[in-house]
């Protein structure tokens, strides 16, 4: 067929196949924002041995414990979006969650065992310990986003599932299900935000909102020091547990749940958007959040937070700099490749083979042996 026969359909340039997920550039701003949260999370392991003699630091304290969690929890559900029971997105749940809360999990139970000075302590899958909770929150909560994604309604659900679980204390410490399921709601709105909520956050008029609405959580903060039980912000206790009476429970889920995510929200506002020196850290923020916990917990055993002159304003400011710099130091990809085989194993061997890869592979080996059969006639 001639050229001028050619509809002009065909004439385009065909347009180039989509990238793979797995293969698109990670975006800079959502690796930013995992890196200063993290950094965050460091920062305030290191204030709680000074932060009782300290009312200004208690303060900064509550502000910082209100935001940073749910701020990675939302993000941690806005990247689930995709998660179905698909047999490769379950390994990949299998090797990057379960097996790490394994090993990390029989490694602080052992860890505070000899350096603790805690030799009755227990190894055990159903009661996770100091930071492990994060890991089996994440397991549950990524097992059920089928189920948020096929309910009308999700969010309104998940508070529900929040509140009740805020007056319940026969819920015990088993699978640390009090936090799983009141910090599910900030896991089912990730899963319910779109790019284009991220963007509306980073405008100019939001950034400029965020340093009053910053400066008077810290007012406010200050003056409640005395006022309110920080386990509020934790998470982990219902309402009873607390000290307060059942209603109270519901009534802090929901304003808990506005004041995080009004300060996520200015939070994320002044995240940069490109890339920076410390966006590589980014990906590897699980690394720096599990392992900054041992450093934590050999600071306090060892005495290492006793020195007065740390409980002083100087002090306090280098702590913090210090647990920064730390916790940088455990996302650089030298760190991660030292503890790949814990947090992102290569488990073929523990996998069937995917039923549908192999029906592919045979079509393509069939494909093969017909060209083969084909060319010798042809010759």
């Amino acid at each position: 067929m001639s050229d001028a026969a050619t509809s002009p359909g065909q004439n385009r340039t065909p347009r180039p196949p989509a990238r793979p997920p797995a293969d698109r550039p990670r975006d800079a701003f959502f690796d930013n924002a995992k890196y200063l949260a993290i950094a965050l999370v460091a920062m305030g392991h290191s204030w709680e041995p000074l932060k009782g003699d300290s009312r200004v630091l208690e303060a900064l304290y509550s502000v910082v414990y209100a935001f940073h969690m749910p701020a990675f929890i939302i993000i941690s559900g806005y990247f689930s979006r995709s998660f179905d029971m698909r047999p490769d997105r379950l390994k990949r749940l299998v090797t990057g969650v379960v097996v790490p809360y394994v090993l990390f999990e029989t490694a602080y139970s052992l860890f505070e065992r000899s350096v603790g000075d805690s030799p009755g302590q227990d190894i055990s899958l159903l009661d996770p310990w100091y930071l492990t909770w994060f890991l089996c929150a994440l397991f549950v909560w990524r097992l059920t986003t089928p189920i948020w994604k096929a309910v009308r309604h999700p969010l309104p659900v998940a508070f529900a599932v929040a509140m009740l679980a805020s007056v319940a204390p026969s819920i015990g410490d088993d699978l640390d299900l009090q936090r799983v399921l009141q910090f599910l709601p900030y896991f089912v709105l990730g899963l319910c935000l779109r790019p284009e909520h991220f963007r509306l956050v980073r405008r100019w008029p939001v950034r400029i909102a965020a340093l009053p609405v910053f400066a008077g959580a810290l007012v406010f903060s200050w003056w409640s020091v005395p006022r309110m039980n920080t386990g509020w912000f934790y998470h982990r206790d219902s309402a009873q547990e607390l000290g307060a009476p059942w209603w109270c429970g519901p009534v802090m889920v929901l304003a808990l749940f506005g004041c995080s995510l009004l300060l996520t929200a200015c939070f994320l506002s002044w995240v940069p958007g490109r890339r920076m020196w410390f966006t590589a850290l980014g990906a590897g923020t699980l690394y720096g959040y599990l392992l900054h916990g041992f450093v934590v917990k050999l600071a306090v055993y060892e005495g290492w937070f006793d020195p007065g002159w740390l409980h002083r304003p100087l002090g306090e400011i280098l702590v913090t700099a210090l647990a920064g710099a730390g916790v940088t130091l455990l996302c650089t990809g030298a760190v991660r490749r030292v503890f790949r085989f814990a947090m992102e194993p290569r488990m073929d061997w523990a996998f069937r083979r995917d039923a549908v890869e192999q029906a592919r592979e045979r079509g393509r080996e069939r494909e093969r042996q017909a060209q083969e059969r084909r060319e010798p006639a042809n010759a």
